[in-house]
């Protein structure tokens, strides 16, 4: 039997986890580390975290599996996409990585703008310069950090730096490399002028490959330390999403996944490039040699339900604890109570501004139609309901994009919920259903290393083989009528209530 091993660099935590050819998850953990604020609006973190918890995740995996490491055929890696790693010559870190949730380089993201050009940058980029990408990081320590910049020899990506712990090699793929704002998505290669405009040469950036391409092996002291076998091939894997794709089977057209946790992305996967001229979705190279994937994204989606149950739900959380439930098992049972339309109120889920499809950080929450008829039960609906819109939105700039998204495969925690997929599905108009494994990310990177290994032919035929949908759930087509009529008038009240939305930002009430 041959074993795989996928480590998925997340925000939070590093997760190892090592599955058989199967695709059975046979053994994990989870090492969490922290994340730091210098300043209202940044995010950064030390890479030493990210390989101390890699070491000890690998340390335990194979521990507790009973795996031999001559067993284990590949090494996958998937990572948080965006963040900014800087080496110097010697390969130490320059700096505390610049994370994906940073906002600080809204400056740095006009200023590409003005000198790529807007329309420009998306033919080259695919999308538009914003505080999340790498690029503009780049910039502002260049800008902000003068003394560091001019030692940078290395540019990596937080799963890339893993990588170069492991083997030793500096080398990214496509899929991650299309989220720094430097590769030129169409001719999948680092573009020149995005890389001149940053103040960065291609020879500080890594070396670019497929996601299934043996891109080093790991070297003895790591072999030692993290008891593995010396020469183990580790694959160019994937940024998180395109990773998770493959863990649920989404790389083939027509299909997509739509994510439910702290926020909320749609994902759907389309052999040809797609671009929006707009910039409302993100256009990236998927983790299937050649390919593309549309995501969207919108802040607060898992986010609305919590803030719902934090702060207006407190005899659910109280009840769930005497009865051992989670408080969303009653919160979601009393929204099952409440008809379709939750009697005509509407939530605006914008508690965190919105990036998908307005881009702008100044939007925020309403309930809209909220009369003496409503009750707490109809709330919780409604901003199920209002999630599920937002999402829909992402969705419908797909199809208008020439996506026709056809299955849906539900993840994240919020997607436990039967009423919330059913309300996604009728939407959105398509069948929705769970993956039956939930490895996720890791899973993906496994399955891309199995690839390269040779354990399996193509990524593909691998991921329809090893995952598949459970709790399918066909369009109710009543439903989707009814959620038709609600989701035009949802769509027209940002348009309406944008002007107020920036008077609100800019009112001083000192």
């Amino acid at each position: 039997m041959q074993y795989l091993i996928g480590i998925d660099i997340g925000t939070s935590g590093t997760k190892v986890a090592l599955f058989d050819s199967a695709g059975l998850m046979l053994a994990s953990h989870t090492e969490d580390y922290p994340l730091s604020q210098p300043q209202n609006g940044w995010a950064e973190q030390e890479p030493a975290d990210w390989w101390a918890a890699t070491v000890t995740g690998l340390q335990t995996v194979m521990r507790t599996s009973g795996v031999s490491p001559a067993q284990v055929a590949g090494i996958g890696l998937s990572g948080q996409m965006h963040g900014l790693v800087l080496l110097d010559s010697r390969g130490d870190v320059l700096r505390p990585a610049i994370l994906w949730c940073d906002t600080r380089t809204g400056p740095q993201c006009d200023e590409i703008t003005r000198r790529i050009g807007a329309d420009k940058l998306i033919q080259i980029t695919a999308n538009p310069a914003l505080p999340g990408f790498t690029a503009g990081k780049v910039l502002w320590v260049a800008q902000n950090q003068p003394e560091i910049f001019e030692k940078v020899r290395h540019v990596m990506l937080p799963k890339d730096y893993i990588r170069y712990r492991l083997t030793g090699e500096f080398a990214t793929e496509y899929s991650d490399a299309a989220g720094t704002q430097l590769l030129d998505v169409g001719k999948r290669a680092f573009s020149p002028e995005m890389l001149s405009c940053v103040g960065l040469t291609s020879d500080m950036m890594g070396r670019l490959c497929e996601s299934v391409e043996v891109t080093g092996t790991v070297t003895p002291a790591v072999a030692t330390l993290c008891s593995l076998r010396e020469g183990t091939p580790v694959v160019g894997g994937a940024a998180d999403n395109a990773a998770a794709a493959v863990g649920t089977a989404v790389v083939r057209e027509g299909r997509a996944f739509v994510t439910l946790g702290t926020s909320g992305v749609v994902y759907a996967h389309t052999k040809d490039m797609h671009l929006d001229p707009q910039g409302r979705v993100h256009t990236f190279c998927s983790a299937v040699p050649g390919e593309y994937l549309v995501l969207g994204c919108t802040q607060a989606a898992g986010l609305s339900l919590r803030w719902m149950r934090d702060q207006l739900c407190a005899s659910d959380v109280a009840l769930a604890a005497e009865m051992g439930v989670d408080p969303y098992v009653l919160m979601t049972k009393a929204a099952e109570e409440v008809p379709l339309g939750s009697d005509k109120l509407l939530f605006l889920p914008y508690l965190m501004g919105e990036r998908t499809p307005h881009k702008d950080p100044d939007c925020r929450g309403c309930f809209v139609g909220l009369s003496g008829l409503h009750t707490r039960a109809h709330l919780i609906r409604s901003v199920m309901e209002g999630v599920a819109f937002s999402q829909a939105d992402s969705a419908g700039i797909m199809k208008g994009m020439g996506l026709d998204i056809r299955t849906l495969t539900a993840c994240g925690g919020g997607a436990q919920s039967a009423l919330w997929r059913g309300m996604l599905g009728d939407i959105m108009g398509a069948k929705i259903g769970l993956p039956t494994h939930s490895g996720g990310a890791a899973l993906g990177v496994a399955i891309l290393a199995g690839v390269g290994a040779s354990v399996y032919p193509n990524v593909t035929d691998a991921a329809d083989a090893l995952v598949s949908l459970h709790d399918e759930r066909h369009v109710d087509t009543a439903a989707h009528e009814n959620y038709q009529k609600l989701y035009k008038i949802y769509r027209d009240l940002y348009p309406a209530l944008k002007p107020h939305f920036k008077a609100l930002a800019n009112l001083d009430l000192a």
